[in-house]
């Protein structure tokens, strides 16, 4: 086989643009596809072999790489109304806000991957994986759902305008007070994922830290399910 017959094949069938980006995936330098073309000698077995072995290890040091990508870290979440008043957003993102903010919506809206809320000392609350939706959308869902296990022991003071009597003159017992995610959550982190992975590594997150975590469900390994 010719050396170009064998770039112009690889080129189309891994649908590159460019010499140096069908370099990049064959895992050869763009000089060695330059002197495969010039010198266009048949290529021996071992040559064709050779290529081959490259440009897997390229794709698996690539998808090593890609896998799982920090988006934010540990960032501070200032819930935000929606127009309605239905739900809470984990931040404002509007158009007065920072472009800081803008930006990070806008990459949240574009990943699929993995978030962690976490609380007010930065412990770990809730694990969580946006595969079919993108990681904002999925991440408010989150935010706002019930769940009957955010139950801990407050005391409920007036809220009208009456007047204070201290402890011992009015003891208010503590009781069972249901809170939801947004009135636990102070920080979150999101990870972009490559999408055959979000179920494996969000099952590893809860299953590692399952009696830390608001998470009911345990989830399982993708490739382990019956």
């Amino acid at each position: 086989m010719k050396a170009t017959d064998l770039i112009e094949a690889l080129a189309k069938k891994l649908k590159t643009k460019s010499q140096s980006e069908l370099a990049g995936v064959l895992g050869v330098s763009v000089g060695t596809l330059v002197n495969w073309k010039n010198r266009n000698e048949d290529l021996n077995a071992m040559q064709v072999a050779s290529a081959l072995a490259k440009s897997r290890s390229a794709a698996v040091y690539k998808n090593q790489l890609e896998t799982i990508q920090p988006v934010v870290e540990f960032y501070p979440i200032d819930r935000y109304s929606t127009k309605r008043g239905a739900n809470w957003m984990v931040f404002d993102s509007g158009k007065d806000v920072t472009l800081y903010a803008q930006g990070l919506r806008e990459k949240l809206e574009s990943c699929h991957g993995i978030y962690i809320f976490y609380d007010s000392r930065g412990h770990a609350l809730y694990v969580g994986k946006a595969r079919d939706q993108s990681i904002w959308k999925e991440m408010n869902l989150a935010f706002n759902r019930p769940r009957e296990v955010q139950t801990i022991k407050l005391v409920q003071h007036p809220e009208r305008n009456q007047e204070f009597k201290p402890g011992y003159e009015k003891l208010r017992q503590p009781k069972d007070k249901q809170l939801e995610l947004y009135d636990l959550a102070f920080y979150f982190s999101a990870y972009h994922v490559d999408d055959g992975m979000v179920e494996d590594l969000e099952a590893l997150l809860v299953r590692s830290f399952a009696n830390n975590l608001l998470n009911v469900k345990m989830e399982t390994f993708a490739h382990t399910k019956a």
